[in-house]
C-alpha cells in the first residue's frame, strides 16, 4: 500500500505540468463561457442568437475532436499545443473588440476547435504518465482538476464589469499561460496514433441505452453550461450571483461524481442510469416551478442538478464499456464523444427556444424533458431487454468530464484487460 501511494505521488508530481496546464485551460474556458452568456443578455442579443453562439463552441469541439488526432500524428504534441493555445487565447480578445453575434459565433467555434486539440494533447500525456498501479488515481486527479478548475473559474466573473474588456483579457491570459507548464515539462511527448473508427450501427446494436445516454447528457450539459448564465441573468440575478449559480452546478458535479460512480458499480448499470436521470428530471422540475426563483433556492437546485447531470456522461460511457470488447474501447469512446457532442450542439438551441416560448422557466423544462425521456427509454430497455451484464463483469466506473476526448479511454483499457474481461467474444445487445 505504501509503495502504491509513493508511486501515485511520484506520478502526480511528474505530471505537474500537465495538470497545471489543464487547470489554466479550465479557468479560461469556464470564465469565458459564463462571461459570454451574461454579456449577451446585457447587449440585448436575441435569445436564439445567444443559443447559436453557445452551440458554436460544441460544434467547433466536435469538429476538432475529429481533426486534431490526425494533426497530432503529423505535427507533434508540443507544436500543436502551442499553436492551438495561441489561437484559443486570441478568441476572447476578438470577443471584446467585435461585439456582434456572428463574430462571436465564429470565435466560439474556433475556441471549441482549439480546446478539442488541447484536450487530446493533455490526455495523451496523461496516458504516458499512467501505470497499472497509478492510472485510477491519476484519472481522479484529472477529473478534480478539470471540474474544479471550471468551478473556481466562476469566482473570477465578479472581478470586473462584464460590459468591459478586462474579463476577456483575463480569460485570454489563463489560456496563454497554459503553454508555460507544458513547455517546461520533463520528458518527451508521447507517441500518438489516431483511434480507428467504429460504426454507429455496431455500437447502437450493443448498447443503445449508452448511446441514448450520451446524446441526453450532451443536450442537458450543453444547455446547462451554455444557457445557464443567460437564464440566471434573465431572472434578474447580478453578475456575482450568476457566478455562484453556475459554480454551484460545477461544484455539485465534483461532490456527487464519486458517490454516483460507486453506486453504479454495485447495482446493474442500467438501473443506476435510470435512477440518476429520473432524480435529475425531478430536480429540474423543481427548478421549473417559477420564472423567478429565489437566489438561495436556485443555488440549491443547481448544486443537486449539476451533481446528477454531469455524471450521466460517465454512466453512459461506462455502460458501453460494459458490453464491448476491450480492443474496441477507444474507438467506441470516439463515437461516444461524437454523439454527445451532437447533443451538446442541440442543447443550447433547444434551451434558447424554450426560454423564448415559455419564459425563463423554459430552461429547466428542457432539462426536465431531456432527463425524463432518457429515464423512460432506460425503463423500456430494462423491461424489454431483461438480460443485463452481471455485476462482476461490469467494468470499474471511471469519472469522465463531458468534454474529454476518446484518448482518455485508453486509461481504462489496460485496467479492463487486467480484470480478465474477454476481449475476443462479441457480446449481444444488452443496453
Amino acid at each position: 500500500m505504501t509503495l502504491n501511494r509513493h508511486r501515485t505521488t511520484s506520478a502526480v508530481t511528474a505530471a505537474w505540468g500537465l495538470f497545471s496546464a489543464l487547470g489554466l485551460l479550465m479557468l479560461g474556458n469556464g470564465l469565458l463561457g459564463t462571461l459570454l452568456g451574461v454579456r449577451s443578455e446585457l447587449e440585448g442579443f436575441a435569445t436564439a442568437a445567444t443559443g447559436v453562439i453557445m452551440a458554436s463552441y460544441y460544434a467547433g469541439f466536435l469538429f476538432g475532436s475529429r481533426i486534431a488526432p490526425k494533426t497530432l500524428e503529423r505535427v507533434g504534441h508540443v507544436r500543436v499545443f502551442a499553436a492551438l493555445a495561441s489561437l484559443a487565447s486570441a478568441s476572447p480578445l476578438v470577443h471584446s473588440v467585435f461585439v456582434n453575434p456572428a463574430v462571436w459565433s465564429a470565435m466560439r467555434f474556433i475556441f471549441g476547435f482549439c480546446m478539442a486539440g488541447l484536450y487530446v494533447v493533455a490526455e495523451s500525456w496523461l496516458n504516458q504518465a499512467a501505470t497499472n498501479q497509478t492510472r485510477g488515481r491519476l484519472l481522479s486527479v484529472y477529473m478534480l482538476v478539470m471540474m474544479g478548475g471550471l468551478g473556481v473559474s466562476q469566482l473570477f466573473v465578479g472581478l470586473a464589469a462584464p460590459t468591459g474588456f478586462k474579463l476577456f483579457v483575463l480569460a485570454s491570459l489563463f489560456v496563454s499561460l497554459a503553454v508555460v507548464p507544458i513547455s517546461l515539462s520533463q520528458g518527451n511527448a508521447p507517441p500518438f496514433h489516431a483511434p480507428e473508427t467504429l460504426s454507429a450501427k455496431t455500437v447502437w446494436h450493443l448498447a443503445p441505452l449508452g448511446i441514448a445516454g450520451g446524446v441526453a447528457a450532451g443536450i442537458a450539459n450543453g444547455a446547462l453550461v451554455g444557457i445557464g448564465p443567460v437564464y440566471a441573468t434573465r431572472i434578474g440575478l447580478s453578475t456575482s450571483q450568476v457566478a455562484w449559480v453556475m459554480g454551484a452546478a460545477l461544484f455539485g458535479s465534483v461532490v456527487w461524481q464519486w458517490p454516483i460512480g460507486l453506486m453504479s458499480d454495485h447495482i446493474p448499470r442500467r438501473r443506476a442510469l435510470l435512477l440518476v436521470t429520473s432524480v435529475a428530471a425531478f430536480v429540474a422540475v423543481l427548478g421549473a416551478q417559477s420564472n423567478a426563483p429565489g437566489f438561495g433556492y436556485l443555488v440549491a437546485v443547481m448544486f443537486f442538478f449539476g451533481g446528477l447531470t454531469f455524471p450521466m456522461y460517465s454512466l453512459g460511457l461506462s455502460h458501453i464499456n460494459d458490453v464491448i470488447s476491450s480492443n474496441q474501447a477507444v474507438v467506441a469512446s470516439s463515437l461516444y464523444v461524437f454523439v454527445s457532442g451532437a447533443g451538446a450542439i442541440l442543447g443550447p438551441l433547444l434551451a434558447a427556444f424554450a426560454i423564448d416560448a415559455m419564459g425563463a422557466r423554459g430552461f429547466f423544462v428542457v432539462l426536465a424533458v431531456t432527463h425524463g425521456l432518457l429515464g423512460a427509454y432506460a425503463l423500456y430497455r430494462i423491461v424489454v431487454k431483461k438480460t443485463a451484464v452481471r455485476l462482476e463483469d461490469q467494468t470499474p466506473w471511471r469519472p469522465f468530464p463531458s468534454r474529454a476526448s476518446a484518448v482518455l479511454t485508453r486509461l481504462t483499457k489496460t485496467r479492463r484487460q487486467q480484470n480478465g474481461v474477454d476481449t475476443a467474444k462479441e457480446p449481444s445487445s444488452v443496453g
